[in-house]
């Protein structure tokens, strides 16, 4: 029942993407364009009005025959003048957020948005956006940055990286086993510190953000020893580095010897178990074969070269770039995973409450805590369910993230609250979803290209997220005479017309029980 209910619960973040579908646009019999020479060739771009944006730019070298499974290798260089007006393919993946899924392996690409003014003699800082989707969805042409690009005047790089199996299977005979997405990212910003200035970015102000699955990959690159100096400050949204296999909604890394024998039994599935070369055999089998093989979620590997123990060992131990750091989370992160379980047919009522919470807590004694802590009645098993998610897997793993930064490096917290905030799926939940996760997106971004349906007042959050998130980018620090003031350390809670700092999100979030059950497993 447990692998039953997480996959619907990563079913129903995928079913996220129906939100984020690329919108039909109608494109100009002439459209305006810009080139821009990198060092592998000349790339042609869309002028729009107040941005340029630049597409599917290869960042390294397509990951395919001999290169499937194989770090990145530096991109191709090309003749003449490529193309960069409209995005290029999705990393494989199954059907969800990419309509009818992908299977090119060809998908090592960049998106750049930039500002009018930034050109090389007038740089902007740099954003670098790393997608979630549970590290098996996703793709950077999802994120429409103009209008972070435009208020925010930075420019933004969107990415895909190698997901599922492609992207983080492990094997003894792979150099690079379990961490070949990681290694992606990290090509990625390596081209960024080499590129960007053409395109008018500043390549020593690069910010690396993310959310979800893309949160927890700035994580792992704070961790990992390859990318230092990659990047100067982090933005960490719904993905907390103080996340594990006991936390299912959350993306977390595990150890290579788990990732091998899930490697194994991955390789058994698609017939090549057995044989004198087993690699070989895999570069052959067919990409739908191995999407149609693999597991809902996947997780980077750590006890590796390119990372060496899991993220919060390494905060814990202070051993990672000391810069500054913006992170938090939503209100009601698990509220949207229960909606779905229970339209799933699974019910949460006072009968099978205690059922459901040892199905994902088994450890003696956890059920009964939890259920001590979280009554549920006849009409609140929805949005309790929601909370012992939301808590145990976002919440309070970012309070402990925030606990191992304090003293290290400066950092400023958010808690995204808009309880209003529009649905990024359709139809009617089984309760009021408050601020779920991936719900602070579509202010900052237009996912898909299609901009939310924002009251007037969501419009002016959206515009100091902003203006937040891009004078971090620039200064380190938030804070600027147009919006309401964040003090370090505290929590900032985002709502419409509403944004004070308060130190109070761990009481509200039930932070100091999940220690105490924590320290009573140990």
């Amino acid at each position: 029942m447990y692998r039953t209910l997480t996959t619907l619960g990563c079913a129903l973040i995928a079913a996220l993407a129906t939100a984020w579908v690329p919108a039909p646009t109608m494109k100009p019999a002439r459209p305006a364009t810009s080139t821009v020479r990198t060092h592998d060739g000349t790339v042609r771009g869309a002028v729009h009005d107040g941005y340029r944006t630049f597409e599917g730019i290869p960042y390294a070298a397509p990951p395919v025959g001999r290169l499937r499974w194989v770090p990145p290798r530096p991109p191709v260089h090309w003749p003449g003048v490529r193309d960069a007006t409209r995005p290029t393919s999705p990393c494989p993946q199954p059907a969800g957020e990419v309509p009818g899924g992908s299977t090119d392996e060809d998908c090592l690409h960049l998106n750049i948005t930039t500002p009018d003014g930034a050109e090389p003699g007038s740089p902007r800082p740099v954003i670098v956006w790393l997608h979630g989707g549970g590290f098996t969805t996703g793709a950077g042409s999802s994120y429409d940055a103009h209008r972070m690009a435009t208020r925010g005047d930075v420019v933004v790089v969107t990415l895909n990286y190698r997901l599922g199996e492609l992207g983080f299977l492990a094997h003894s005979g792979l150099p690079g086993s379990g961490t070949f997405g990681l290694a992606d990212q990290q090509a990625a910003l390596r081209w960024v510190r080499t590129e960007i200035g053409a395109f008018g970015g500043d390549a020593h102000h690069v910010t690396l953000a993310g959310e979800s699955a893309g949160g927890y990959s700035v994580c792992a690159q704070l961790a990992s020893p390859a990318a230092s100096g990659l990047f100067d400050r982090v933005i960490i949204e719904s993905g907390p580095c103080d996340s594990g296999p006991d936390q299912p909604f959350a993306p977390s890394s595990i150890s290579l010897p788990t990732a091998r024998a899930e490697g194994a039994d991955f390789t058994a599935r698609v017939g090549c178990g057995s044989g004198r070369n087993v690699l070989a055999c895999l570069r052959r089998v067919k990409v739908s074969r191995l999407l149609a093989a693999q597991d809902a979620d996947q997780q980077p590997a750590y006890t590796t070269p390119l990372l060496p123990s899991d993220p919060a060992t390494v905060l814990a131990a202070g051993r990672f770039p000391r810069v500054p750091t913006l992170i938090g989370s939503t209100h009601d992160e698990g509220n949207g995973w229960a909606a779905g379980i229970i339209q799933a047919g699974h019910p949460v009522t006072p009968d099978t409450w205690r059922d459901v919470v040892a199905t994902f807590f088994p450890a003696p004694g956890q059920a009964k805590a939890i259920v001590r802590a979280y009554p549920v009645h006849r009409t609140n098993g929805g949005p309790v369910f929601g909370a012992v998610i939301g808590d145990a897997d976002f919440a309070c793993p970012t309070e402990r993230t925030v606990g191992l930064l304090t003293d290290q490096v400066p950092f400023w917290r958010y808690e995204f609250a808009d309880e209003h905030a529009p649905p990024l799926t359709s139809g009617t939940p089984p309760f009021p979803l408050g601020a779920p996760h991936a719900s602070e997106l579509p202010y900052l971004f237009d996912l898909g290209g299609r901009p939310r349906d924002l009251t007037a007042a969501q419009r002016r959050l959206a515009d100091t997220m902003i203006d937040y998130w891009s004078r971090f980018a620039r200064t380190a620090d938030p804070n600027g005479p147009s919006s309401p003031p964040w003090p370090r350390q505290a929590v900032l809670s985002l709502a419409p017309d509403h944004i004070v700092p308060t130190h109070t999100a761990g009481a509200r979030h039930h932070c100091a029980f999940w220690k105490t059950l924590g320290r009573a497993r140990r």
